[in-house]
């Protein structure tokens, strides 16, 4: 039986290779996954011996990530906010620019009590984490994807925010009371399907179209969600994830919509990310 030394030797080399540049500390998460070890617990037993059915296990693993597969699909799971949501290919992996969102969210005036809206749900990071962080707080979180939803209603559970979070399906905000929400936050599908070629096969091949991609243009689900918030109650924030080179169009589109953008929120890499808009008075 081949060690845990040798199966990580031969295959980081692999991952390093890939035209994606797969970090090559996915080897120990992958087999950790497989053995039910943590990082530090796979490197700290390397002359350990893998029995036959886990290594094929992890050979296979580590075949399926090569094709670009994510490995957070692979491990069924990526933390957000310090907390572990489960993820597959029926919902985005979380990235961590949108925790940029939560703190935002944080940091707006509510009231006691307030209810929360997230368009676009996905997996439920944003729903679960502002139903757990903010005291009192209850959340509605739609979602187009029946997929989608019961991704969101596994983490809701798991998490602790069963009691807390609503699912909704419906297409944007269609069918809710707008004006019934303190708060509402989303990262809506913003790229340009014409953009398509540029990303990542991971991304590209692997993650759900109808989360990525935006009909027509990439600010066309932007313009329909501004204009939908438009039914919100005076001084309500929206916080939104927009894409990179979006803002002047998001400029346009929130104030035809009469939407106020108060803050813009850089990511990590300097890219305007996260807006922070308020419905104007009247």
């Amino acid at each position: 039986m081949p060690t845990i030394r040798a199966l990580l030797a031969a295959a980081r080399p692999l991952l390093v290779a890939t035209s994606f540049g797969a970090p090559p500390r996915e080897a120990a998460l992958l087999l950790g996954h497989v053995l039910g070890l943590s990082e530090a617990q796979v490197l700290a037993r390397g002359e350990a011996e893998v029995p036959a059915v886990a290594e094929a296990r992890f050979r296979e693993l580590l075949a399926r990530r090569l094709t670009g597969e994510p490995a957070a699909y692979l491990l069924g799971e990526r933390e957000f906010w310090r907390r572990p949501f489960l993820v597959d290919s029926r919902v985005l992996i979380p990235r961590p620019e949108t925790e940029h969102v939560v703190e935002e969210a944080l940091a707006a005036p509510l009231p006691e009590r307030p209810w929360i809206l997230d368009v676009g749900t996905g997996s439920g990071i944003l729903a679960v984490t502002l139903a757990l962080e903010i005291p009192g707080s209850r959340a509605v979180a739609a979602d187009l994807s029946p997929g989608a939803l019961a991704v969101a209603a596994k983490n809701a559970r798991r998490l602790g925010a069963a009691e807390r979070v609503s699912l909704v399906g419906t297409d944007l905000t269609a069918g809710l009371d707008l004006a019934r929400f303190d708060l509402v936050v989303s990262n809506p599908p913003y790229i340009d399907l014409g953009d398509a070629p540029s990303l990542s096969p991971e991304v590209r091949d692997f993650e759900p179209a109808l989360a990525l991609f935006a009909p027509g243009c990439g600010d066309s689900v932007l313009a329909r969600l501004f204009a939908q918030c438009a039914a919100l109650r005076s001084e309500v924030r929206l916080v939104v994830e927009i894409g990179c080179g979006q803002l002047a169009a998001a400029r346009r589109r929130a104030a035809a919509s009469g939407l106020e953008l108060i803050r813009v929120r850089e990511d990590y890499a300097g890219i305007p990310r996260v807006l922070v808009l308020r419905r104007g008075r009247g």
